[in-house]
């Protein structure tokens, strides 16, 4: 007996995305900061960039399947971690403190969805 291995490309592509957020956090010690253009960029903050890819790749896969709360889930923390990225690297303190609500008020939510269930 057989077992093949059948992947779809979104789940794929979400991982893929996830595995290199979690590559360039463990590099980071040990490699320089990139070149992005004009930029140096640690790999740290290349890494939050690719996991923010990621979790919103995972919305978009996730409501095509008609999993609701699974795309609101991966919605909240692509919107919060997109504003925590961003807030210090624009030196905006309002951004992460918007990024802390969402994803405090998102947390609260998605956990009240999910005893509804």
């Amino acid at each position: 007996m057989t077992a093949t291995l059948d992947f779809e490309p979104g789940p794929v592509a979400v991982g893929t995305l996830v595995g290199l957020s979690g590559l360039l956090f463990l590099l980071t010690p040990v490699v320089e900061p990139v070149a992005v253009g004009s930029l140096r960029v640690s790999t740290v903050a290349l890494s939050a960039v690719v996991l923010t890819l990621g979790f919103a790749l995972g919305t978009v896969v996730f409501a095509r399947r008609g999993r609701r709360l699974f795309a609101v889930a991966h919605g909240v923390f692509a919107v919060a971690w997109a504003l925590l990225v961003l807030g210090p690297l624009l030196g905006q303190e309002a951004l992460l403190l918007a990024g802390v609500v969402v994803l405090v008020a998102g947390a609260g939510f998605l956990v009240s969805q999910s005893r509804e269930r």
